[in-house]
């Protein structure tokens, strides 16, 4: 089932890959973007997390926490992603239960139809010049599509954005309208 705007977002508590807690309904009274990813070897996807690094002190001064997930093993997350030193949570799902909570889909078809194409070419280029190299992980869901959710003060999701192709991420912009809407 696929979450979709006006409904509550599904809570969980579970341990980041630092060992700290995350409780959804923790952050009740603030918005929140939870960003679901594909692999933590992914480039495209830790490209993404540079960029919502790069973003995270000025949208949490306007009131928006970040929360990542990833389907991989924690050890993998702490060998590509947590060298980043994100100032927002990264959790480890490789049994893939938030990732089944929130609806989100495995698609080989997606995945091998978009690799070729220019822009996702592009995209891993801009990737790799980022320092992010297009790498196979081993014990990971290569073929995970991923998602992101913009989550309101009363837990009500305000944005659900399934991703189309790998790197179709909720532009900057919109959640950008996001943080400043009172929706």
């Amino acid at each position: 089932m696929h979450i979709e705007a006006g409904m509550m977002a599904p809570e969980f508590e579970v341990l980041d890959s630092f060992g700290n807690k995350v409780n959804l309904a923790d952050y009740r009274g603030k918005k929140v973007l939870l960003s679901f990813f594909r692999n933590a070897a992914c480039a495209m996807c830790n490209l993404r997390v540079h960029q919502l690094i790069g973003h995270y002190e000025e949208w949490k001064a306007n009131g928006l926490e970040l929360v990542t997930v990833f389907v991989s093993p924690q050890e993998n997350i702490l060998q590509y992603v947590g060298k980043q030193d994100a100032p927002f949570p990264i959790i480890a799902d490789p049994e893939a239960k938030l990732y089944d909570l929130y609806g989100l889909e495995t698609s080989e078809e997606k995945v091998n139809t978009t690799m070729g194409r220019s822009d996702v070419q592009e995209k891993i280029g801009e990737a790799a010049a980022a320092g992010f190299v297009l790498t196979k992980e081993e014990g990971s869901n290569f073929f995970r599509m991923p998602a992101e959710f913009l989550i309101g003060p009363d837990s009500r999701v305000e944005l659900a954005h399934y991703n189309q192709f790998v790197y179709d991420h909720l532009p900057l912009e919109v959640i950008e309208e996001g943080i400043r809407s009172k929706v």
